[in-house]
Parts: C-alpha cells; structure tokens; sequence
C-alpha cells in the first residue's frame, strides 16, 4: 500500500521548482550569502504580510525567542512565563538567559496558554517575592492563535512583556489581523516543516517599536555597533542566510493558496472525524495555520499503530509537557500541577497536514481512524 508522507516538502517543490532555482541562481551569481539583497527583500515582505512595521529575519527560530529576552534585558531574577505543552525551544531560551520559567497550563481543545492560570501564576511569583515577573511567551500551538485580546489586557496591567511564540502560526489570524502583529513581540521559524518553511534553519521576529529593533539588529550580528569590529553588547551569531531568503520569497508567492487549502483540509478532517475522536477547537474570529492536524481520543496508541500499519504516519506533539521533562523540572511544582497539559499529553495525535494532502488520501485516513476510535 502507497505510503502517505506527514508533510509533503516534495510535491510543494515541483510546483515552485523554477523560482526556488531561479532565485537560488542569483544568489550564488552575486555571491553575497550572509545578508544579501534577498534579506533585505524578504524582510519587506514578510512585514507587509504579517502587518507588522518591522520584521528581522535570524538563523532560527530559537534566536527569534532568545534575541528579544537578550533585547529586553531578561536575565537572573526574573521570571518568564510560558505554556507547559511546548516544545522545548519556548523553555529552553528562558533559562538560557538566566531568567526562571514558570509554567502555565492551556486550554483543553485549543491548546493555548489559559490565561486564568497565567493570572494565578503572575500572582504566585509576586508572593513568593523571590522572581520579578518580566514576560510572557505565548504559543500558537498546532497554528491556533492564543487569546491576545486577554493577553495583551493582562500584560498591559502587569507591566510585562509579551512575545508571541509563533513558531506554528505564520499565516494565521484573529479577527482578520494576521500572526506578526497580535503581539508587542512575534517570533516565528522557518524551520522546513512550518507552513512557511525554508530549505534549513531560519526565523523571524515581528514588532513595531523602532528602538528595539535596532537592539536586536544588533544582537543578531555579534552585538555589533556602527561598525564591524565595534561591539555594544553581548550578542548572537544569528543571521539569515541567502539562500533561505530566496526559498522563503519563492514560498510566498504561493503562501496565500496554501494557506486557504489548509483551511478546507482541516474541514474536511473535522466533517470526517466527527463523534469518533475529539478534533480541535478554533473559537470565532480565529484563523489557525493549521501547521498540524490533532485529534484527541484515549486509544492515541492504537489509532497511531494502525495508521502505521496502513503506511500512514503520525507524531505525537507533546508525550511530556515542559514541567515534567528532567532539563526543567526543577523549575516546576511537579506532576499534578498543570493537569490539562498532562492529560493532553497522553491523548494527543497528529494527523498528516499539508496543502497537497488530497481528498481522497483524506477520507483514508479517516477512515482508519474512524474504525478503531
């Protein structure tokens, strides 16, 4: 039996073949692969995509995470909160600034920061009095975006920083303003598998205050200054290469379409799984990305082995929420205090999702899952 991929970089290649290698030509006719003009046209772009008045591209998502914190000043004695159901890189950039994570459990079917919890948190490192509260990443798991009409309300009246981790989300929306410019602060990656993915490793960062963009411009070349070897701060090797912006600006001609034929793959999943697995929840006024397709059921395990069977793939996003995993536990109050996220982590799967997945691949896949749900 044919096997389905879980994401289809092949057949999204035939279709933009000529403008990938085409613009992959100019780059190596003019030969400037560290910020080239490529950079430069990409960044413009992406802005006006995402609405955003600036957009610095950097060598991965991570250093989108890390280079803000770093820009922001967060480092020993602060803390930065963040949802348990991540991946790792949303912890991972907190603690190596030195500042103290502090973990928030998410809603049940969107997946998202729960924001009451995130009050309670804020509340607790007040009175604990040992951590000043300085940020907030949110996550935009699956490609859902978070609630940043309450986040930003709650961020406001805290005093803190809000980054949006929209490592899955590029593309998405709430209430017709897309990912990039719901948050002070937006990171997002580039990494292949994204719903705008380039041919390695990559990322962006998305804001509109000028002053902190020029730190993190500088940030993302060694800490440079007006010149090469003048260094103002601590910095990061964290530059875009060319060649990526050329497959990213190639991507985009066709982001739109895509886009939209996720939209009708995520309804067509939904109309086929209905009654037989819990599928996910996108409230009103929200446009996912849909980077993935998860469905909720308590036989994860065995739908997942049969899908395999029938040379179907899955992933499960995430077996071990933040809190428990031994590199951050000893930031955490242990098992039992982010239940939702525990829960999810024993029920949650991903489905193939890709804008090239056809109807017909997926009435099979629902068929499977419909017959051992």
């Amino acid at each position: 039996m044919e096997s389905i991929p879980f994401i289809d970089l092949k057949a999204q290649y035939e279709l933009i073949k000529d403008n990938v290698d085409a613009g992959i030509r100019r780059v190596l006719d003019h030969g400037q692969y560290i910020l080239g003009p490529e950079v430069a046209e990409c960044e413009k772009r992406l802005a006006r995509f995402a609405g955003s008045k600036h957009c610095l591209t950097v060598s991965s998502g991570t250093d989108a995470l890390v280079a803000p914190l770093m820009a922001l000043g967060i480092g020993p004695g602060d803390a930065v909160f963040l949802p348990t159901f991540t991946f790792t890189a949303t912890a991972e950039v907190v603690v190596l600034v030195g500042a103290r994570p502090v973990y928030v459990d998410v809603h049940p079917r969107r997946f998202n920061i729960d924001v009451d919890h995130l009050g309670r948190q804020i509340k607790a490192v007040k009175n604990e009095g040992k951590h000043r509260p300085r940020a907030v990443i949110a996550v935009d798991l699956f490609g859902l975006p978070a609630d940043y009409a309450a986040l930003n309300k709650l961020c406001e009246a805290e005093g803190l920083a809000l980054i949006d981790d929209a490592a899955q989300s590029f593309g998405g929306a709430l209430n017709n303003k897309r990912v990039g410019s719901l948050a002070p602060i937006t990171a997002t990656s580039f990494f292949p598998a994204k719903p705008l993915g380039c041919y390695g490793d990559g990322g962006a960062i998305f804001l509109d205050d000028d002053a902190l963009a020029v730190k993190i411009v500088s940030i993302r070349v060694h800490g440079q200054g007006r010149s090469k070897y003048e260094v103002e701060r601590i910095g990061l090797n964290a530059r875009f290469d060319t060649i990526q912006a050329a497959v990213i600006l190639a991507k985009l001609d066709v982001f739109d379409s895509e886009l939209e034929r996720r939209q009708a793959i995520a309804r067509k999943y939904a109309e086929a799984l209905r009654g037989a697995v819990e599928t996910p929840e996108v409230p009103a006024g929200h446009r996912s990305a849909w980077a993935q397709y998860s469905i909720l059921s308590d036989k994860r395990d065995v739908i997942a082995e049969t899908l395999k069977e029938q040379g179907i793939p899955t992933a499960i996003y995430y077996p071990i929420p933040m809190h428990l995993q031994a590199a951050y536990r000893e930031h955490g109050d242990g098992k039992g205090s982010c239940p939702v996220a525990e829960k999810l982590a024993q029920r949650v799967l991903s489905l193939p999702m890709h804008p090239y997945l056809t109807d017909a691949i997926i009435e099979r896949i629902a068929k499977v899952v419909r017959r051992v749900a």
